[in-house]
């Protein structure tokens, strides 16, 4: 018997599997929920072989139904063309935290990118999405389309379709987008920050419905336009991703960070901390999986805890859960500069999924620390205060030391769940 469908809907978006990240799975998950809540979600993204894309993972490839509708289109990218002349080494990503941002070649890539390409440098996806997207809406007979940014350029499509065609538009934003932490490394002339900002406020004024990943991003938005049209819908957890897993007890003290370090994560406080730790006899490491800059890993070769570290490259998400599962604390960094109340990584959802005690360092008033403290899933420490993360960090290590086991706390992290996530989602569908 043939499922009902009550709703078909596009979802636009440039990051789709085998494009590997957090941002990729959002999407991912909702596409993988809405079917059962008779919705049929269909995709537009682009063609992987024209993508600049910053990560592989093709083991997200397995939450695609083969059911579900997945068209994709052609791109031109700077990107991609910049990575094969200059080496994909030289191609700045995750906040320029792989590149030396003060060489002259980054300063002139950064200046053209920030100038030459309005809003981003995916921007040459547009005029196919747009061609792509007006025939499938005619084909299905669409009414409501979603575009997820970043990239903040995907948001232009859906601006063009709701001029051209008047369809219901929902605009997600899992980033600001004039206010992101590194938009001052984009040397944008005053010319090009006007456009940009200019951009900004027509997407907002101009959808329907606006979705946010967190409160402080929509307080930041709300400034812009003041109009009543913002949801909360934060990243989340997917709790068949859990299934497989099970505790196990490392070796050592085990402190486990995932995803980009950068300049911007202060963790000077947690240096001095480990250092004064380490000088007690405590054996332990700090592991990080991801792509940490230069200058942090000087930073923990400069107080001795370089021998400490334990890097391990990107892998596929199933395997860094199973990372997760073998820490005796989770380490999560927000970057240290104005309006980073606001920021809410994907990881931080895994981490409450987890289970295990989550060292939090950054605004202890943040969106962050909120749910942290709601979720009784561990602290949330300013950057300088090194005394109460100090005695923090004792109380976890003597748990681990007493071998006391693994505690679990799900009762509130529940509502975090991609599943549950999907049911706020389908509200506001049923209503465009």
């Amino acid at each position: 018997m043939e499922k009902k469908i009550n709703k078909r809907v596009l979802i636009i978006t440039y990051y789709w599997p085998p494009s590997g990240g957090a941002g990729v799975q959002r999407w991912l998950k909702f596409a993988k929920y809405l079917p059962e809540f008779n919705i049929e979600p269909i995709i537009l993204t682009v063609d992987p072989e024209n993508a600049s894309y910053l990560q592989i993972d093709k083991s997200l490839e397995k939450d695609i139904s083969p059911d579900l509708k997945v068209f994709k289109t052609k791109s031109f990218e700077p990107l991609s063309l910049l990575s094969k002349i200059l080496g994909k080494k030289n191609i700045a990503y995750g906040g320029f935290t792989n590149v030396n941002k003060k060489s002259i070649l980054q300063i002139v890539l950064r200046f053209i990118r920030g100038n030459f390409f309005i809003p981003d440098a995916r921007v040459g996806w547009n005029k196919h999405a747009y061609k792509k997207a007006k025939e499938i809406i005619l084909k299905y007979k669409i009414d409501t389309v979603i575009t997820t940014s970043p990239p903040h350029s995907t948001q232009l499509i859906g601006l063009k379709l709701k001029k051209k065609l008047n369809i219901s538009w929902i605009a997600d934003f899992r980033d600001p987008w004039t206010d992101i932490y590194y938009y001052k490394d984009l040397l944008h002339t005053r010319l090009v920050k006007r456009i940009d900002k200019n951009k900004e406020r027509e997407v907002l004024e101009k959808a329907d419905k606006v979705i946010v990943v967190g409160k402080s991003l929509k307080e930041n938005f709300y400034s812009k336009i003041n109009q009543e049209k913002f949801v909360i819908i934060t990243n989340g957890y997917d709790e068949e991703d859990f299934e497989e897993h099970k505790y196990v007890r490392p070796e050592k003290f085990t402190i486990t960070y995932t995803g980009t370090l950068s300049d911007q994560y202060n963790i000077a406080a947690f240096l001095e901390v480990c250092e004064a730790i380490k000088s007690k006899g405590v054996d332990f490491i700090i592991r990080f999986i991801g792509n940490v800059a230069e200058s942090k890993l000087n930073e923990f070769k400069n107080v001795g805890l370089l021998e400490n570290v334990e890097i391990v490259n990107y892998i596929p998400h199933q395997e860094s859960i199973k990372y997760l599962y073998s820490s005796s604390a989770l380490l999560l960094v927000i970057p240290d500069f104005n309006g980073n109340k606001g920021i809410l990584t994907g990881k931080l959802f895994e981490y409450l999924a987890s289970g295990i005690p989550i060292v939090g360092i950054g605004p202890t008033d943040g969106d962050a620390s909120e749910i942290i403290k709601d979720c009784k899933s561990g602290g949330m420490f300013d950057y300088s205060n090194k005394t109460e993360l100090s005695e923090y960090l004792e109380s976890l290590i003597k748990h681990w030391e007493d071998n006391k086991g693994h505690e679990f706390n799900n009762n509130e992290i529940e509502k975090y769940s991609r599943r549950n996530l999907t049911t706020r989602l389908l509200e506001l569908l049923l209503k465009h």
